[in-house]
């Protein structure tokens, strides 16, 4: 599910990016194309239909990114690193330790 609505977000932000470069901040782009008025996709029909797109595609985005973080697949507890080290884990090993020695008396204590 989670492959699913990452592929999803993916194709939305391809979308996006298109509809964003077909237009232009100056009333322009796809809209200057179709300048005469008889036509369906007229200039301001146009303009209004990408518009429109613009903010449909990111709505969409913004809520498939919320139901991704939702459905992000989670691992058990006792699942990866956690297992490996108390799985793996031996008794330590304890290396033989020399009694510590009792300083020799000085001169000034004896």
């Amino acid at each position: 599910m989670y492959t699913f609505i990452v592929i999803l977000i993916i194709i939305v932000c391809v979308l996006l990016a298109l509809v964003v470069l077909v237009q232009n901040s100056k009333g322009g782009g796809l809209a200057a194309n179709f300048s005469a008025p008889t036509q369906v996709l007229g200039a301001r029909q146009s303009a209004d239909f990408i518009e429109k797109a613009t903010w449909w595609l990111a709505i969409i985005l913004v809520v498939l990114c919320l139901v991704a973080t939702v459905s992000i697949p989670h691992r058990s507890a006792d699942s990866g690193i956690n297992t490996e080290v108390t799985t793996s884990a031996e008794a330590p090993v304890t290396s033989p330790v020399a009694p510590a020695a009792t300083p020799a008396p000085t001169a000034d204590q004896q």
